[in-house]
């Protein structure tokens, strides 16, 4: 299939999948959410993971099948669930306190975090263009801070819109490791993806473990039935994902765009769902996010 289909169906799958995580984070608590959320990943792909060593000619062929690796690059693998798993545990706690239609918005502007870091740490010039792409976002960053103070949210003070794009920040990152992992170490898309679905469940552990042991009384945990589609709408999101990173001649610059457009499922899910207000400032806002971001990738080819 196409990368620019398979990156959109991964859009499609990965806002539905923003709001399940909403649902399941409104009024609970975070750490348990998250566990389970990837204890439902490891117990799809440990089956896979098994199947491929013991009787691999059981899998309908290469597709699933997940690769013996070295423990070098089981712990490339285990840096990549650590790295994510990090940015998942500050964008939780920020969608639980932060509406949707500010969130997300927030979330989906990692192409500025990764032109930033190309120019602070690998001296990089970026054309006149992404600069245009880079003023575009800021304001509207800016824009988005204007409406959020009508709901008593001062971007530049407030701790969960921190927590937000420290995670972005992350999960920039952690694309840019994808993109090292798949095109440049020769690892298979299952084998990336089983292996970083079980170096989860140990990244969340701790985390847990501190909520049972001293979070419980102020913050209650409550069974819903869409904490586990969150992890499996992410999987079938990220595995097209990982397809599409793959695939020969595949820019990970049209990508990363590409998927973000995720954001107007999740944005209009926050105002049908949640009835949450100020929607078409915020809707000029995402636009304009979504135009610089568009202007940052595309630009950089």
């Amino acid at each position: 299939m196409n990368w620019i289909v398979l990156s959109l169906m991964s859009a499609v799958f990965l806002g539905l999948y923003e709001i399940a995580k909403k649902e399941s984070l409104r009024g609970n608590a975070v750490p348990p959410v998250l566990l389970f959320n990837v204890l439902t990943s490891a117990a799809v792909y440990l089956p896979v993971i098994l199947v491929s060593r013991f009787t691999s000619w059981l899998l309908p062929g290469d597709l699933l099948r997940v690769d013996e690796l070295s423990w070098a690059e089981h712990l490339m693998l285990a840096g990549k669930s650590l790295l994510a798993g990090s940015s998942w545990i500050f964008a939780s706690f920020a969608l639980k306190h932060l509406p949707v239609s500010i969130a997300v918005p927030i979330r989906a502007s990692s192409p500025l975090v990764t032109i930033v870091a190309a120019v602070l740490f690998l001296g990089e010039r970026p054309s006149l263009i992404q600069w245009l792409g880079v003023l575009v976002v800021l304001i509207s960053f800016y824009a988005f801070s204007l409406a959020g103070r009508r709901e008593g949210i001062v971007f530049h003070r407030d701790r969960w819109v921190f927590c937000m794009v420290l995670a972005t920040v992350l999960g920039a990152c952690s694309s840019l490791y994808d993109k090292f992992l798949l095109a440049d170490s020769g690892f298979r898309t299952a084998t990336v993806q089983a292996w970083f679905s079980v170096y989860l469940v140990p990244v969340m552990l701790p985390l847990a473990a501190w909520w049972y042991r001293e979070g419980r009384a102020d913050s209650a945990f409550e069974w819903r039935w869409s904490i586990p589609m969150i992890a499996l709408l992410l999987l079938v999101s990220d595995f097209q994902y990982f397809h599409a990173i793959e695939q020969p001649g595949a820019l990970i610059s049209v990508i990363s765009p590409l998927r973000r457009t995720s954001v107007v499922i999740a944005f209009v899910a926050g105002i049908r769902m949640y009835g949450e207000q100020n929607w078409r400032m915020k809707a000029v806002c995402t636009a304009g996010l979504m135009c610089g971001v568009f202007i940052i990738s595309i630009a950089g080819k």
